[in-house]
């Protein structure tokens, strides 16, 4: 009985941060739908692994770490693409060191940006651009066709049985809302102010939990214990990525900053309201839960938006952008909830 060998595989390039990896994770959906039968591996940095743990539709994952010996194992990790003979290698990234690693790793197709400074040895160069409205998520498929889907392919994310049972605790004890308080860019972050005006103002008969990473840890424990409520509990640093997703996918609303988090509830259908300080959706990264709002200052600011990350600090001083939401546009967003 003869069986017809598979195609070979494809390579999916993407190093950067969290967020940058979940909305990768809607080019794995594409490929399954259009090419199940075509194995499918992914490159990530050191740290980020994690996220695509048990993912049904990926193959193998291939870690860079950039924080120890960073040149030294790219030169490795070029040996090991060229030694898997990858019919397809994609980088979704415009930088050089991705750009390196697809250029020269052999395959037939070598598929990035246009600005990516390598880009003269690529098969496909596509268009890149940012601010116009368009998601990253149509920005990453133009990678792969043409012809990007009506209805946009959303990332999505597997938490495993062992991250339900992680937070199975947590929502049994109720009807309950997630707050991500904290972003890496201070200016994208919602003052702490701001979020325990928002805590004072909740139905005192919902519980809350605090989620972020370990680096978050302190300041998760710092707004639980000023917002004096019993119910409001800091769980940053005891649950894990895909956990956290799992835990928000049975919240009343999801409150996040233009960040990681937000990330997560798109790739679980999770409800989310995004809060936009420093930067705007035209960049392209809002959510795309099926229940999303977008929250951002009323006031037309010449400042806003003041770039693409965000900044350590208001390079103005004055953070309008952010002191300018009124906590009534995030109440206005969740589900009346009965006492």
């Amino acid at each position: 009985m003869s069986t017809t060998p598979a195609p070979p595989a494809t390579l999916l390039i993407q190093t950067a941060f969290i967020g940058d990896v979940i909305l990768m994770t809607a080019l794995l959906e594409y490929l399954h739908q259009t090419e199940p039968a075509t194995p499918v591996d992914v490159l990530v940095r050191r740290g980020n692994e994690g996220l695509l743990a048990g993912h049904p539709h990926v193959r193998h994952v291939l870690i860079w770490d950039k924080k120890h010996r960073k040149y030294a194992a790219l030169w490795d990790l070029l040996g090991q693409i060229r030694a898997a003979q990858y019919g397809r290698v994609v980088t979704l990234q415009r930088f050089a060191s991705t750009g390196f690693l697809t250029a020269f790793s052999k395959a037939k197709e070598r598929i990035g940006f246009a600005k990516n400074p390598l880009s003269q040895f690529f098969t496909r160069r596509v268009p890149h651009a940012i601010g116009d409205g368009t998601h990253e998520v149509t920005r990453n498929l133009r990678l792969l066709t043409d012809a990007v889907p009506t209805l946009l392919v959303p990332p999505r994310l597997y938490p495993s049985a062992a991250d339900e049972a992680a937070v199975a605790p947590y929502a049994a004890a109720g009807p309950y809302i997630c707050l991500a308080p904290t972003s890496v860019w201070f200016t994208k972050q919602y003052p702490e102010a701001k979020w325990l005006e928002l805590l004072a103002s909740l139905p005192q008969n919902v519980r809350v939990y605090l989620l972020g990473g370990p680096p978050d840890v302190a300041a998760c424990e710092r707004l639980a214990a000023a917002s004096g409520r019993k119910n409001v509990t800091s769980i940053a640093g005891e649950i894990g990525l895909l956990a956290s997703a799992a835990l928000m996918r049975g919240a009343l609303m999801n409150y996040v900053n233009d960040s990681a988090p937000m990330h997560l509830c798109s790739a679980v259908g999770a409800p989310v309201t995004a809060v936009f300080c420093s930067t705007v959706p035209a960049f392209g990264f809002g959510p795309l839960s099926p229940v999303s709002f977008i929250v951002e200052t009323k006031e037309e600011l010449a400042c806003r938006p003041c770039g693409l990350h965000g900044h350590a600090a208001c390079p103005l001083g004055h953070f309008r952008c952010a002191y300018g939401i009124e906590v009534g546009q995030l109440l206005a967003t969740l589900p009346v909830v009965s006492s």
